[in-house]
């Protein structure tokens, strides 16, 4: 069934990779996909990549964190006035803006899940209403919060062969499984790029693994594997998520940079692998999105590792690139018109529920628009 008017929406995301923002266009009623427009993707200034990580799992609402959500938010406002300029577009060619912020903490099973960046300023500052927040009330009703891609994911696969895996390699796996009939299963499986990138920022000075260069001439230490993998979090039962700061690489403090690097790739994999069997029936492929697709070493590894063919999303004719901005584009149209953007199976909530929080691009209240982060109980 079609949803009524079709919707201009702007989605933005800042993942949990620390790379960058990525904006993209799109055309949706809220359920079906019309027309994916433009896309781009800017990496974040040094600076600011540094101050984010600097108040990663703090959860503290204090002068400094404020400080880093304003930049945050105008950095998001650049690219937003960026990609409309080359889309040959204006605000008012926009209905509404997406905007994920940036998890700066996530601890669901205490109530608790913050993202930065404000809403009522970047609605001032592109003068386009701006959906925003669209975890708190899923959290606050019990549910994990994420993944939240899903819905585009089975909007995207209406059509393909099922049962099907997207997998999302970002700073974090998450796993969407969409059944014949239309069912959905989503969780974290575990780190994708996050450890990766640290280690190989940290020992080259790279940004991440290019080509998965420094992993392929690595050797995997198995002992530090099998440590990293001996985490309670891989025996729960989905849906389930995490937070960025949930896994660390002590085990592999020892190595060498290229068996560090083959080590955490094969980390990545592994956690992927541990995850099929929480699934109802195994997907016919898996679809990847995000960064880790352009890692030949994850690539194959996940190949080997569960049987399945492996390939990237721009195989189905999705831009993996722009993926999960095309999410939160999706995301605000339907919580414009009070359609669900979780389910029970893609964050354990007791009932489909609707999220996000509308700020207008006229009458919005003067910055500062300050908020703590939320902190329900359940």
């Amino acid at each position: 069934m079609s949803g009524g008017r079709i919707h201009r929406a702007l989605g933005l995301m800042s993942g949990t990779s620390l790379d960058g923002i990525d904006a993209a266009l799109i055309e949706t009623d809220g359920e079906r996909i019309r027309a994916a427009g433009a896309s781009l993707t800017v990496p974040y200034e040094d600076g600011l990549r540094d101050a984010l990580r600097g108040i990663l799992g703090t959860g503290a609402a204090n002068a400094r964190t404020r400080d880093v959500e304003r930049a945050l938010t105008l950095a998001h406002a650049v690219v937003v006035r960026r990609l409309l300029a080359e889309a040959g577009m204006a605000p008012g060619d926009v209905d509404v803006v997406g905007f994920h912020g940036h998890t700066v903490l996530h601890r669901p099973e205490r109530g608790l899940t913050w993202q930065i960046g404000d809403g009522a300023l970047l609605a001032a500052e592109c003068g386009i209403d701006v959906v925003c927040d669209f975890r708190a009330d899923d959290v606050a009703a019990g549910g994990e919060g994420a993944p939240l891609a899903p819905a585009l994911h089975a909007a995207l696969a209406d059509g393909l062969d099922k049962p099907l895996g997207v997998l999302n390699l970002g700073g974090v796996g998450n796993l969407t499984w969409i059944g014949a009939a239309g069912a959905l299963l989503a969780f974290d499986t575990g780190p994708a790029n996050a450890l990766l990138d640290e280690w190989v920022q940290e020992k080259t000075g790279a940004r991440f693994d290019k080509g998965g260069q420094l992993a392929a001439a690595g050797a995997v230490d198995r002992a530090a594997l099998a440590a990293m993998l001996d985490h309670p979090y891989f025996g729960r039962p989905p849906p389930k998520s995490l937070d960025r700061l949930d896994f660390a690489r002590d085990a592999v403090a020892g190595l060498d940079p290229a068996g560090g690097a083959a080590t955490l790739a094969a980390f990545t994999v592994a956690a992927v692998a541990r995850a099929l069997p929480h699934l109802p029936e195994t997907p016919l492929r898996l679809l990847v999105t995000g960064g880790g697709r352009h890692n030949p070493v994850l690539m194959a590894g996940l190949a080997e590792a569960t049987g399945l063919t492996v390939a990237p999303v721009e195989e189905v004719g999705w831009n993996g690139d722009a993926l999960e901005a095309q999410a939160f584009a999706y995301l605000a149209v339907r919580s414009l018109k009070g359609l669900p953007i979780t389910w029970p199976g893609t964050t354990g909530i007791a009932a489909p529920a609707t999220g996000g929080r509308l700020f207008r691009a006229a009458s919005l209240p003067p910055w500062p628009a300050r908020r703590a982060p939320r902190r329900d109980s359940r």
